[in-house]
């Protein structure tokens, strides 16, 4: 049974940190690249980043790059991402998602990714 458990949300003043981690399970990990989106309310679920299926190439969105960092550790089946100097304008239930590495389709696109986490919330307010 394929699982991805996201965990490390909570509420963080602004200009603070968080760590978020997705546990997978029932998978090959290491043959999937890991992606974090994230959805504010009333809004679409965006691209925040991404991580190829080696862990050595990542990519992000425009609003998070140069504060946060994802990483992949194949040997426990997790992702992360590293949040740091976190805006009120970051506050929305992130979720990860698992894209196979043969699926030769956008990193950037939500539609490309094969499994998804239940999300977790992460509110930046003072």
């Amino acid at each position: 049974q394929v699982q991805l458990a996201e965990s490390g949300g909570g509420l963080v003043q602004p200009g603070g940190s968080l760590r978020l981690s997705c546990a997978a399970s029932g998978f090959t990990f290491n043959w999937y690249d890991m992606a974090w989106f994230r959805q504010a309310p009333g809004k679409e679920r965006d691209f925040a980043a991404a991580v190829i299926w080696r862990g050595d190439s990542t990519y992000y969105g425009d609003s998070v790059k140069g504060r946060f960092t994802i990483s992949k550790d194949n040997s426990k089946n997790t992702v992360y991402l590293q949040m740091n100097s976190l805006k009120p304008e970051d506050t929305a239930i992130y979720y990860c998602a698992a894209k196979p590495k043969l699926y030769d389709r956008s990193l950037y696109d939500r539609t490309s990714y094969l499994y998804w986490g239940q999300g977790t919330q992460v509110t930046v307010s003072s």
